[in-house]
């Protein structure tokens, strides 16, 4: 089992991770949470026919009373009446601030698991269970916690620290292949953002990981929340100097979140992260940060790992207006303009403020479509 510290101020907490780590989440949690009575095990219909049983059984061997809770699968349910629902679950189930919610899914369960937990009886603890490889790189570790508004991705939420997560990569081998995809998106932003030799071996090995090799998929997975972790460390609360802290994990996603309210969040968020990725790196190049060449890596960097690649395909008609409406509501914004995470290389990231139109300008003329 490796075992990556999180440093988060008097909220560190370990990402456990290894095989049968579904298994252990009962002996972890009596361990850190001894008078703990009952468990909210949320999760949704999807993971709770592949895993369910076994997360429960793992739970109540251990004396703990589980009161399930199924959610609807989909980032559409990531929403204010999904969230009251789980909260008046939770209510009915009798849980009292004693217990504990563990999270057994992916990035969406991961979110509202965690926001309900923080919510009920003003905070309970939370652990996160992750079943999809988007979720155990990203959305498990860093405690950020939220549901979406109408056309404004993640704009309720709070900063909620799990007790522990638990990362069991044999998960993945029920994953379809774009599932799987999902998660190398993250992993190639945080190589993109902090590592070049993450870079080459995610790219080196990405065949290895797409016939569910576990003994190259933990490794790399450990390295990726380790990236991740240190960045968090530094900045538990996003509230660091522009361009060192937290802020920087957001390269790729001014776009990605753009182009998944503008698809009504059928586009899902890995696929929406790779083309904000490329983005990423055209602003990058166009505005004089990078030299020219990074957008072709990034491009054949997102080929290698069966990403998408067609960013100019959202970038007019219909579909560019979308994106500029929401573009237009960036949680990161800061007057008119966004804080919007540029490459000079690989690992050397910064951030400049950018108005919506600004960056679809940018991507706009190496398109060779008009500003609109």
């Amino acid at each position: 089992m490796l075992d990556v510290h999180v440093p988060a101020e008097s909220r560190n907490y370990p990402v456990l991770i290894g095989r049968g780590m579904l298994s252990r989440i009962g002996t972890e949690l009596r361990q850190r949470l001894g008078g703990a009575n009952s468990v909210a095990l949320i999760t949704d219909a999807n993971v709770a026919r592949l895993h369910g049983a076994a997360a429960r059984s793992a739970l109540e061997a251990h004396g703990f009373q589980v009161v399930p809770i199924v959610v609807p699968a989909g980032e559409v349910h990531k929403n204010m009446p999904s969230l009251l629902g789980v909260l008046e679950q939770m209510i009915s189930g009798g849980l009292s601030r004693r217990d504990a919610v563990v999270a057994l899914g992916g990035g969406v369960v991961g979110d509202l698991s965690g926001l309900a937990a923080a919510l009920f009886m003003r905070g309970i603890p939370i652990v996160q269970v992750p079943t999809s490889l988007l979720a155990q790189v990203d959305a498990s570790v860093g405690g950020k916690v939220a549901v979406d508004l109408p056309g404004a991705k993640n704009m309720v939420g709070v900063f909620h620290f799990p007790l522990f997560v638990a990362i069991d990569p044999e998960v993945l081998s029920s994953l379809p292949d774009r599932e799987l995809a999902q998660g190398l998106a993250e992993m190639l932003k945080h190589a993109l953002l902090f590592s070049g030799d993450h870079l080459e071996q995610l790219l080196g090995r990405a065949d290895a990981i797409y016939a569910r090799d576990v003994d190259v998929i933990t490794p790399l997975v450990a390295t990726s929340v380790g990236l991740k972790a240190a960045c968090i460390g530094r900045d538990p609360w996003e509230q660091g100097e522009a361009g060192k802290g937290r802020v920087l994990l957001n390269l790729g996603h001014t776009m990605a979140h753009a182009i998944e309210a503008a698809s009504n969040y059928e586009v899902p968020h890995g696929d929406a992260v790779a083309l904000g990725l490329r983005a990423a790196a055209r602003v990058s190049e166009l505005k004089g940060v990078a030299e020219p060449g990074l957008e072709p890596m990034v491009t054949q960097a997102l080929a290698r790992l069966r990403l998408p690649q067609d960013l100019d395909a959202w970038l007019s008609g219909d579909r560019g207006a979308a994106v500029e409406r929401a573009l237009a509501v960036d949680k990161k914004r800061v007057g008119g303009t966004v804080s919007y995470v540029a490459l000079a290389r690989v690992g050397e990231p910064l951030v400049l403020p950018l108005t919506p139109r600004e960056i679809l300008g940018l991507l706009r003329q190496r398109a060779q479509l008009p500003a609109e």
